[in-house]
């Protein structure tokens, strides 16, 4: 865990948050407010490609925390793990540099969710990355998406997903784990 403080301090904030104003509805953006440490930035001086997706853990983290699904998770003893991730670079986060983690569920399919993390300063989109979460027992197999809504009380009021999403969630899979991914380049 290489931003541990901040995803402790992300977990707090969010309890906090939780408990003053109740959760928040699924489909709310979330925002977490953070800056570019010197331990964020690559050879090159700016944000490292792959602490983005460190730090947009926090914005799942808060969203989690804030909608009730993290506490009806470990209640349930019901996880979720990152099927695929992409992400995409407008322009450089430089030390020191503010910006805002914005978080929002996209949508689901039958089997799992989407959520589309943003890096904003000042508005500006910098970089985004669109994740696509299922979610699972601690004793195996996988939740269907109906139960989860039912277990949080809540309706499915998700918009649709948009056929670009569709699309990259087609493309990025790999085969099933019980099918075979042999390693072979063409």
């Amino acid at each position: 865990m290489n931003v541990i403080w901040r995803t402790l301090l992300t977990i707090w904030r969010a309890r906090w948050m939780l408990r003053r104003n109740g959760p928040v509805a699924p489909d709310s953006v979330g925002r977490v407010r953070l800056h570019t440490l010197p331990t964020d930035l690559d050879l090159l001086g700016h944000m490292n490609n792959g602490r983005y997706a460190s730090l947009f853990d926090l914005g799942r983290f808060d969203l989690m925390i804030r909608t009730g699904l993290w506490d009806l998770l470990k209640e349930k003893r019901w996880y979720a793990v990152v099927a695929s991730e992409t992400i995409t670079f407008r322009k450089s986060l430089e030390l020191w540099q503010a910006f805002t983690v914005e978080s929002r569920l996209i949508g689901h399919d039958d089997k799992a969710t989407y959520m589309m993390h943003r890096a904003v300063v000042d508005g500006e989109v910098y970089a985004q990355m669109v994740v696509r979460a299922r979610f699972l027992r601690r004793g195996g197999g996988v939740i269907p998406l109906e139960e989860l809504f039912e277990a949080l009380h809540r309706p499915d009021n998700l918009p649709e997903l948009e056929p670009w999403v569709r699309e990259w969630a087609a493309s990025a899979a790999l085969p099933s784990t019980k099918a075979p991914a042999p390693s072979v380049w063409a």
